[in-house]
Formats: structure tokens, sequence, C-alpha cells
């Protein structure tokens, strides 16, 4: 089906091109969406008369998605999730969990914006895309956890994946490892301690 778009839509075309799409795509999402016309003559004409219109609105629309970008984008989200030792979920955050996310943090937006290929099934940082216009989108970071300190440690760059236990431990090793270091260090640099009287060569 050819339809005429009435905004930019990616890997698709800008507002007013013409463009063949699937049948089911144009029915269930461009059309009731108000994104795209049906190539037709009359609504050709009809697009033209109203293109002053839509392109007035599409500047308002990107101006406001612009501002909610600019307060958005690098902002981090902690979600507390259920998970085993290896770090993985019992369960998934989905789409609908990042918009109810960031509802509570303050911005509106719907599921269709949140680009999620596919639900986050393990603890760590992961990078999000939101799209708040067709021209601007914004990236945001979610925090998967365990508990509120682990998201913590783990913004702070920590591996939680680990039993805390054996951070400690490997922690202490290396403490140790660097003190043994240093005490060999110091030993090579102190003069042996013989007894030998240097000048005669007799021993004290």
């Amino acid at each position: 089906m050819e339809v005429i778009l009435l905004e930019r839509i990616a890997k698709l075309g800008q507002m007013g091109d013409v463009v063949r799409v699937r049948d089911g795509y144009a029915r269930n999402f461009l059309l009731p969406q108000g994104k795209a016309l049906r190539a037709t003559k009359e609504n050709g004409r009809r697009f033209e008369e109203q293109r002053a219109q839509l392109e007035a609105r599409n500047l308002e629309r990107r101006q406001e998605a612009e501002a909610v970008a600019a307060k958005l984008n690098g902002q981090s989200f902690i979600v507390v999730r259920q998970a085993g030792e290896t770090g993985q979920l019992y369960g998934s955050v989905n789409a609908r969990d990042l918009v109810e996310i960031l509802e509570n943090g303050g911005f509106s937006v719907g599921r269709s914006q949140v680009a999620l290929e596919q639900p986050i099934k393990t603890i760590g940082l992961h990078p999000v895309k939101i799209v708040l216009h067709p021209e601007v989108d914004s990236e945001i970071v979610v925090n998967v956890a365990r508990s509120e300190d682990e998201a913590e440690r783990q913004a702070r760059g920590e591996d939680v994946t680990r039993p805390y236990d054996e951070q400690e431990e490997e922690e202490a090793e290396d403490a140790a490892s660097a003190d043994a270091e240093g005490t060999g260090e110091a030993a090579e640099a102190a003069p042996a301690e013989t007894g030998e009287d240097t000048e005669t060569g007799t021993t004290a």
C-alpha cells in the first residue's frame, strides 16, 4: 500500500513523502495513529492544504520534545528485582515497567516511545533509548539490581554478580600481595648486615 507520511518515520521517510509499506503496517499502525494517509489524489490535495499547519504542529512538538530530552538524557533509573547469584532475573523488565518508572520520575512517555528491542533479563546498567519525537530521542540508563544498596555499588562500577564476601576476599588478597611486594623491595634496598669488617676483611 502507498501512503503519504504526515510526519517523519524512521527508515521510511520525511513528512509529505509517498512511500510503499506493508498493508498490515499501514492498517494497524500508520493510518490509525494518524501518521499517514492513503496515497490518493484526494488525500494528496488534503495534505497540501494542511501542510503548513502540520509543519507548524510538528515544530511545536519537536521543541517540546527537545526540552524534555535536555532533562531526561543521561538520567539513571533504579529498578529493584529478584535475581540469582549469576545476575539472571526471576522475570524481566519490559517497556511497560519502564513507562511506570519514568512516570514516577516525573516523565510522561508512551510504551511505543520506549525503544526496548527485548525485555531486560539480567542485573546491570542497561542503556535504553526513549523516542520523544520522530526527530528527537534521548538515552537513559536502567540500573537493574537486587537492592538499592546493590544499585549504588553497581553505579560506582562494582561487579555485583559476584558474592560480596568473594569480592572482599579478593580485595584482601590484592592488599596482602601489595604489602608483600613492598616488603620485598624494602629488603632489597637495605644493606646486608653480615658483621664483616669491610676494611680488614675480618669478622668482628
